[in-house]
């Protein structure tokens, strides 16, 4: 594996909720439940988020600084459906010398629902050493379909994510009465594809970094074995066991090291995160 591909996967482990999409192939034919038109929609009931929240992180390849993600919940007066929408907004770039190397400035932006906590567009603008992507999807979901930039139109899962508000999803998990080894589904759509996505709750733990010692819910997203994870439990997520579940720490093993983000900042937090 080059050099490039533990950097590209840095930036990731944040702003793509922690993954690297090129590591999957999901059939969205397999996966996709027929689509039906729907006026009903969700509603999940929260503390985890608001607007105004600004969350940053320090992404480290080993023992280097490698690059710096900012995931931000922001205002905003579109409407769909006359539903009431957050904009959330995902952005990841190299630091310093690793900008010679690789240079990577990636945006996502997700336009989520702000009562049921699902997309109803996504726009990812991706740079990665010259490499550029534009992606701009429109969640139908009450039609269980995603329209792509492309005008093509795919059946997809009820509540379907996007690799954004995946995150935001995440953390309104309710893991109070969860036992050691229970797992969590969710669907998303990435690159045309649907994605099954699980995360595996490991219990409670004090965890320690440069902003002092939290108490913490362990979390392993159950990732695909493969070319870049050896096992399908390479990676360990700690999350503030509060109503915010921040993610505080996240460590994954990949074929060659290991990468690491941390939190380093943190405003507009729904409460604010204790330490110890």
């Amino acid at each position: 594996m080059k050099l490039t591909a533990p950097i590209k996967l840095c930036v990731f482990v944040v702003a793509g909720l922690l993954l690297t999409t090129q590591s999957y192939a999901i059939s969205q034919s397999n996966m996709a439940k027929k689509a039906a038109t729907t006026s009903k929609y969700r509603t999940i009931h929260h503390k985890a988020f608001k607007v105004g929240e600004k969350l940053t992180y320090r992404l480290h390849y080993g023992f280097i600084d490698a690059g710096e993600a900012v995931m931000e919940v922001k205002n905003t007066n579109k409407k769909v459906k006359g539903r009431s929408l957050l904009h959330v907004v995902g952005t990841g770039r190299t630091l310093g010398s690793f900008n010679w190397i690789f240079k990577v400035n990636d945006r996502y932006e997700s336009y989520i629902d702000s009562e049921g906590v699902f997309p109803w567009m996504f726009i990812r603008r991706v740079d990665e050493g010259g490499f550029k992507i534009n992606q701009d999807y429109i969640f139908k979901q009450n039609e269980n379909k995603v329209k792509t930039q492309d005008k093509e139109e795919f059946a997809v899962t009820d509540g379907i994510q996007d690799m954004l508000s995946s995150f935001y999803y995440a953390r309104t998990l309710d893991f109070n009465n969860a036992k050691i080894g229970q797992e969590y589904a969710m669907d998303m759509f990435i690159d045309d594809e649907i994605f099954p996505f699980k995360i595996k709750y490991m219990g409670t733990e004090e965890i320690k970094t440069r902003k002092g010692k939290f108490d913490c819910i362990k979390l392993r997203p159950l990732m695909m074995k493969g070319r870049v994870w050896e096992t399908e439990e390479s990676m360990t997520i700690w999350v503030t066991n509060d109503n915010n579940k921040i993610p505080i720490l996240m460590k994954t093993k990949i074929a060659v090291g290991s990468v690491k983000a941390t939190l380093t900042d943190w405003e507009g937090t729904v409460s604010e995160i204790e330490r110890k």
